[in-house]
């Protein structure tokens, strides 16, 4: 939808399975038994004998070639050796054909699938955290189908009542969609809440679920593994990305600004408690920015004076002040700003942990975080439903 958020989260982890693989020769562990270490059998259906097997590791970004192993007559192959620590790993014979496994030393992994269609019929046994990844990897790639299937015409409805301005539509649309994400996120949510100690837990939660929008989890999750596995990368990645979303997560009061005005006076964000509050980063050498500036104008004017109120609080990245003022004025900004014109190392962008602009902080009137990005329709749509 043309300015609605992505409700593909299911699809990350798929398509990082399928578009990561780092095309590096693979370096052997030795195929030989080793009782502290793992063990990774297997059985494929409709795999000739000779059919290569790639075993890879998840890095931080991509998959990493680990070892290889050949079918036999009757389909089975086999991996064994140490690890460092528990990962999670990539079996696949082609691009398309891949299987996600979790392997630790001591654990005796058996894999089982048909080589032409592995995503969709591999099975595991031997490690529960396998089989956990196995599960909520079916329930992302079922939920990941039916939202490809069905977003299409939606996007078409939601770009079709923006271009009218039927708000109302907009949000109806939006919720529709939203309950749509939410009838099979809400199952691998249930999922990770019954297995709150498992990396596989602590890896879903921050790489496809979106932390930000389920901090409570993800934090409940992190608090596990840290009192389980401290010393795991998934452990320690989890807790990093939540760190910095801990002071902007959605439902907490918002962290104080004072800066000072284009006339030199300061003018803190509390002062606005007692409407809806956006607060709007950006910059007069942003494109983006400039670009998102008519949509956040006709918004403030539409609502400015509705329900509870509403009011803009415009924090610039500028470091020249008369260029700051002048785009303030050539593109009718006439909302609160505010800057240290300090460019990046604004203080406020530091305290929200902004990294990219334009970026956006939706407030209610307490002063709690409601809304994060909201841009354009999607902005009108939250306002027209919270300032009835």
């Amino acid at each position: 939808m043309t300015h609605m958020k992505s409700l593909l989260y299911f699809g990350a982890l798929l398509g990082m399975t399928n578009a990561c693989n780092k095309n590096t020769p693979p370096t052997t562990t030795g195929n030989t038994p080793d009782a502290a270490g793992y063990q990774l059998s297997g059985q494929l259906r409709n795999a000739p004998a000779g059919t290569k097997i790639y075993l890879a590791e998840l890095g931080e970004t991509q998959f990493v070639s680990r070892d290889t192993a050949t079918v036999d007559e009757k389909g089975q192959f086999k991996f064994s050796g140490t690890v460092p620590e528990a990962g999670l790993y990539q079996v696949r014979t082609t691009d398309q054909n891949q299987a996600l496994v979790v392997l630790s030393n001591g654990s005796r992994v058996e894999l089982t699938g048909d080589a032409q269609q592995l995503p969709a019929t591999y099975t595991v046994k031997g490690s529960p955290d396998s089989e956990l990844l196995r599960t909520i990897n079916q329930q992302l790639s079922a939920s990941q189908q039916q939202l490809q299937q069905l977003m299409p015409r939606l996007e078409q409805r939601y770009a079709a009542a923006a271009q009218a301005g039927r708000t109302d539509s907009m949000q109806a649309i939006q919720q529709q969609a939203q309950a749509l994400q939410s009838q099979g996120q809400q199952q691998v949510l249930r999922l990770i809440r019954q297995n709150p100690g498992s990396i596989v837990s602590g890896f879903v939660v921050a790489n496809v679920l979106n932390p930000d929008e389920n901090f409570a989890l993800a934090d409940s999750v992190a608090t596990q593994l840290k009192a389980s596995q401290p010393n795991s990368r998934y452990t320690k990645s989890l807790v990093t990305r939540l760190a910095g979303l801990r002071t902007t997560a959605l439902g907490s009061t918002a962290p104080e600004i004072s800066l000072a005005t284009p006339a030199g006076q300061p003018l803190a964000l509390t002062s606005l408690r007692g409407k809806y509050v956006l607060i709007d980063f950006w910059a007069s050498w942003c494109g983006p920015c400039r670009q998102e500036n008519p949509n956040v104008v006709r918004a403030y004017n539409k609502y400015k004076n509705k329900g509870q109120g509403f009011e803009i609080y415009g924090v610039s990245f500028d470091q020249d002040r008369g260029k700051w003022l002048k785009a303030i004025e050539a593109d009718q900004l006439t909302w609160k700003h505010v800057s240290d014109l300090k460019g990046w190392e604004s203080a406020a962008g530091q305290t929200y942990g902004i990294k990219s602009i334009p970026a956006s902080i939706l407030l209610d009137p307490q002063g709690r975080i409601v809304g994060k990005n909201l841009r354009g329709a999607e902005l009108e749509a939250k306002l027209a439903s919270v300032l009835k």
